[in-house]
């Protein structure tokens, strides 16, 4: 199994301290933690920042990456700022290196060569970024999008042609209603808006994130549900990142669909529950966290 994530690497930057971070970047380490050959395609900058980010994830083990170096844009940042229960709001700067991603033969080989290419809506907001993203697009085997609806970072109908293009769509509830309300669908209960939006964008595989409620997937037509698992909130940074990436490694390697939503919002939960976005979790922990809250 070897899956490749495309898209933004930063800085999220706390008022106390700062971590890196960027959603391609936690779907990968998160994949590369659950054994799965994973590899990153992004740029950084010319500076200590990027330096650091290339450094840590050769640490991690993660070393067949693309990084391309900008020498006139800086690695991007993020400032976080948490609300009393835990739940993160950003400002993200531009322009910054990963507007800028290059498209190469390099990387088209590493998508070829993949069975999942897993890629957000963030990454598109810039002409260059985007440009290459659609490209990738025209070679991926199986396409994975990570909503990531952060104003005044998207264009609706960007959006809608990336979900067009998607095999699989996760997205958390507030962004299912504010797709909905631009694609002009009416229903009120979410699993007809997921049915409406599956068949507005031809995608029969969709998840629905609802925070410290779990979870909706439509599968092949089918339901599952998980309704999220009691933890102390820390900061809510990575664990949808956290969550798309269990859910995926665990559909992909065949694991039934319920299985899988349950695995993934236990891990989601956990991350919920952790400081910053990339802690590390082993099987075990995971399974006795599950163990706990089935009680």
């Amino acid at each position: 199994m070897k899956i490749t994530c495309f898209g933004e690497v930063l800085w999220d930057i706390f008022p106390t301290h700062r971590k890196i971070g960027g959603a391609p970047l936690n779907v990968a380490l998160r994949l590369h933690t659950m054994g799965i050959d994973t590899s990153l395609i992004t740029r950084i900058g010319n500076d200590d920042l990027g330096s650091d980010i290339v450094g840590y994830l050769e640490k991690q083990g993660m070393r067949n990456n693309i990084f391309q170096e900008d020498i006139k844009h800086i690695t991007g940042e993020v400032l976080v700022t948490l609300d009393g229960s835990g739940t993160a709001s950003y400002e993200i700067s531009k322009p910054v290196a990963w507007d800028f991603i290059e498209y190469t033969k390099k990387m088209e080989q590493l998508v070829v060569s993949s069975d999942a290419f897993v890629f957000g809506s963030l990454a598109s907001r810039s002409e260059e970024s985007r440009n290459t993203l659609l490209k990738l697009l025209e070679k991926a085997l199986y396409k994975v999008l990570d909503v990531n609806l952060r104003p005044p970072h998207y264009d609706a109908s960007l959006l809608l042609q990336l979900m067009n293009q998607a095999d699989f769509i996760k997205l958390n509830d507030e962004e299912l209603e504010e797709i909905c309300e631009h694609l002009n669908i009416r229903e009120n209960a979410l699993e007809n808006q997921v049915k409406a939006l599956a068949k507005e964008t031809k995608t029969d595989q969709i998840c629905i994130t609802k925070g410290g409620k779990g979870a909706a997937l439509f599968f092949d037509n089918e339901f599952y549900n998980n309704p999220g698992y009691k933890i102390q909130v820390v900061d809510t940074v990575g664990a949808g990142d956290s969550f798309l990436a269990t859910l995926i490694s665990k559909l992909l390697t065949k694991s039934q669909p319920q299985e899988a939503i349950d695995y993934a919002c236990a891990v989601g939960a956990m991350v919920a529950g952790s400081k910053g976005a990339n802690p590390v979790f082993s099987k075990e922990e995971i399974e006795a966290f599950m163990y706990e809250n089935a009680k």
